[in-house]
């Protein structure tokens, strides 16, 4: 069985990469680099599935926006 998760991607002031998925409470993870980051993040996930279960939410993505706004 496969379960496809949304995985925000920032980056920090440090110049690293942070991974989190919001359908998994506490999931998160960093790294250097995308790929890193990307095979990290996977890890994190089979981590939070053996600690918790399923996903807490089955809320439907529909994307992120970016605003801007006058400081």
């Amino acid at each position: 069985m496969e379960i496809a998760f949304n995985v925000i991607v920032e980056r920090d002031e440090e110049g690293f990469y942070v991974a989190t998925v919001p359908e998994l409470r506490g999931c998160h993870t960093q790294a250097r680099s995308l790929d890193d980051l990307m095979e990290r993040v996977r890890e994190a996930i089979d981590l939070c599935l053996e600690e918790q279960g399923r996903p807490i939410s089955s809320s439907e993505f529909v994307g992120v926006q970016r605003i801007t706004v006058k400081l």
